[in-house]
């Protein structure tokens, strides 16, 4: 079951930007997993009307060059310019130390985006030991985590809407 009602996600009182529009970075490993986020993320923003797109990269590693060039990539064409970045992906313990170096280079580099980009990426990323723990995060005991990037995102976008300056 879902943490986020419809019923409670109208109570946040989130002013929603009506021509926001919402990048979704999605790692291809772990797919059923991230699958889920995704469905999840997605059914968020269509709740809300908001415009998005989806783009399946390799792995979590990736995740950040792809984030940094598709923004980069839009700075030359201006259509459908980005208000939010959501990555999502799932990152399983195994038995080498690789699980350690991919959630550390994923974690920093989206932290850089945040620092770097005018607009904020959302870490929707899950970082378990086991299948189990992941499928407590896609609406197990833990909530729908993709769900919850989707509602970040639209937290963010409307912070970024309450700071801007208005000449």
């Amino acid at each position: 079951m879902s943490s986020y009602s419809p019923e409670k996600r109208s109570t946040t009182g989130i002013p929603i930007k009506k021509d926001a529009f919402v990048v979704i970075v999605k790692t291809e490993w772990n797919s059923s997993i991230v699958d889920e986020l995704e469905n999840g993320c997605v059914k968020v923003l269509k709740e809300y009307g908001i415009q998005h797109t989806v783009i399946a990269v390799p792995g979590a590693f990736e995740i950040p060059y792809s984030i940094k060039r598709y923004w980069e990539m839009k700075q030359v064409d201006k259509s459908m310019n980005p208000d939010a970045f959501i990555a999502l992906g799932c990152v399983l313990r195994g038995d080498t130390p690789h699980f350690d170096y991919v959630c550390k280079a994923v974690t920093d580099g989206i932290l850089h985006l945040n620092l770097q980009l005018p607009l904020p990426t959302v870490f929707g990323v899950l970082t378990v030991d086991n299948n189990q723990q992941a499928m407590e995060r896609i609406g197990g005991k833990h909530g729908h985590k993709g769900e919850e990037a989707a509602i970040t995102a639209l937290k963010m976008i409307a912070f970024d809407q309450s700071i801007k300056i208005v000449n």
